[in-house]
């Protein structure tokens, strides 16, 4: 059966006030910007999302943020964005810094199924607070729950009609752990096949993971910093 909507529209129709979103993309590096903006535009309240960081402030996840449609972030990088900077100051933003590291592996933990880890990253610091530790072989260990969402948006290169995947680079990044953490999955994709037209061993992603396929057209791909080299005209 196809999973290709015409419109993200429909995608997002059980989403609702107060829901989880997990949403794939490293800075604006293979973000899911589409479906960033259909839930602007639908105009949903109180959302968690869990994401490596908050995109800008125009573009990305700031986006949502400037809607004040996002109650809580899970990040682990918060650097570039001054409206998240002035939601955190005015109370209006719950954060939970978690580290990068912990973060992929949340997800990882709660696409697989597994309730819990443990890790030696963040003991004896702010981010052990409340948490269970353990020791093994002489070392402390911190326990860390899984993450799993009730949405998650996802930005891939290449998707067949079933929905396996194909990510571009560094674009992969975060966007297959969301897309295995999610109940609900939605991609967005630069070029569509039909099912057999992708090698299975080129397949980064299960479709199994993935329930709506949208075509985008005309992504913006910005990029937040860009060093030129000084021309050397000796």
């Amino acid at each position: 059966m196809s999973k290709v909507i015409q419109n993200l529209e429909s995608a997002f129709e059980g989403l609702t006030d107060g829901m989880s979103i997990l949403a794939g993309g490293f800075g604006l590096c293979g973000i899911p910007e589409h479906s960033i903006e259909a839930i602007r535009a639908k105009g949903t309240k109180g959302l968690t999302v869990v994401s490596n960081n908050c995109g800008v402030d125009d573009f990305g996840l700031g986006r949502l943020l400037e809607n004040k449609q996002i109650d809580k972030m899970v990040s682990s990088y918060v650097g570039e964005n001054k409206i998240f900077e002035q939601q955190l100051i005015n109370g209006e933003l719950d954060v939970e810094l978690t580290p990068q590291g912990t973060l992929a592996e949340k997800l990882r933990a709660g696409g697989a199924g597994i309730p819990a880890f443990y890790t030696k990253t963040g003991v004896g610091t702010l981010v052990a607070e409340g948490k269970e530790t353990r020791d093994f072989d002489g070392e402390t260990f911190l326990m860390e729950r899984a993450i799993t969402g009730d949405y998650g948006i996802v930005k891939a290169k290449k998707a067949d009609t079933f929905g396996n995947l194909v990510f571009e680079k560094t674009a992969r990044n975060f966007n297959p752990l969301c897309a295995m953490a999610a109940t609900t999955t939605v991609v967005e994709v630069e070029e569509l096949v039909e099912i057999g037209e992708i090698n299975p061993d080129e397949v980064h992603l299960s479709g199994v993971y993935v329930d709506y396929i949208y075509l985008g057209k005309h992504f913006e791909k910005r990029i937040e910093k860009r060093t030129v080299k000084e021309a050397n005209h000796e």
